[in-house]
């Protein structure tokens, strides 16, 4: 297992680490934030290129994003971290996509415990700046366009993935979207997990701190009275269709997001 910070079931952001920075930069939150942001992804980059970013590297680079978020004001509730690592086995991580700070905060969750990777959007893998660090974690990439092609291609590669030991984390939505739409959860992650014959591992977040750009999607505003939320639940065992156990992780989100005052539909 690799160094991680988080060593307790739960992650509650300190006041005076909240504080220590953030409460300087009260009219330039947004600048320090993208100009800090920016220079992190620029670095992972360039180890992407030079073939030097490996899963350590992985992590340390969402560690400094994370202390970045806190140093900015934002304030983590993290919970049932024991479900992330319960298994030794490979699972299926299934949950909500709200902004961009899970993509960035999932890994140093996640990969301390247990090699994982996620299931993208094919513009994430040619974008001119995130496009070397993804194609570095040898992500599942699909075109979020023809739904049983993606459904193949995740099949086929997440069971590859699976049986050699890493972990997959999937977005059933088919974009970031602050209110939760129970009827745009596909059953992409369900059907992984039976076919590979794994558990399914459900998530539920509220990112929306980080707000969805209108110019450029990741980098949105900074909204530092909005905590983030972050919560995993009990692995499922899948059986059959997994239509079942898909309401059951669809009714674990809306739990956690109504619990948080979030959006839902």
């Amino acid at each position: 297992m690799k160094e991680t910070i988080f060593k307790e079931d739960s992650y509650h952001t300190a006041e005076r680490a909240r504080r220590a920075l953030g409460d300087r930069l009260a009219l330039n939150t947004r600048l320090y934030f993208v100009s800090k942001y920016i220079g992190i992804v620029l670095r992972t980059r360039r180890e992407a290129l030079d073939g030097i970013y490996d899963t350590k590297a992985w992590v340390k680079s969402s560690v400094d994003i994370f202390r970045l978020i806190e140093s900015c004001g934002g304030k983590f509730h993290i919970t049932g971290l024991e479900n992330v690592r319960s298994s030794q086995e490979p699972v299926v991580f299934i949950g909500n996509h709200m902004s961009t700070l899970e993509t960035m905060i999932l890994p140093c969750i996640i990969a301390p415990e247990k090699e994982v990777t996620f299931t993208v959007k094919e513009s994430l893998v040619r974008h001119p700046f995130f496009g070397p660090v993804m194609r570095s974690r040898n992500p599942i990439v699909v075109g979020r366009e023809n739904s049983r092609e993606d459904l193949a291609i995740v099949l086929n590669k997440g069971k590859e993935l699976l049986s050699n030991g890493t972990s997959v984390i999937i977005f059933p939505q088919s974009t970031r979207m602050v209110k939760f739409m129970p009827e745009k959860f596909n059953s992409l992650g369900v059907k992984l997990a039976a076919g590979a014959h794994v558990k399914a591992v459900p998530f539920a977040l509220k990112t929306d701190f980080w707000e969805i750009g209108k110019v450029t999607k990741d980098l949105g505003r900074i909204s530092r009275h909005k905590p983030i939320h972050i919560s995993f639940g009990e692995p499922i065992s899948i059986s059959g269709t997994g239509k079942k156990e898909n309401s059951e992780i669809i009714d674990f989100i809306v739990s956690r997001l109504k619990d948080w005052g979030g959006e839902v539909a």
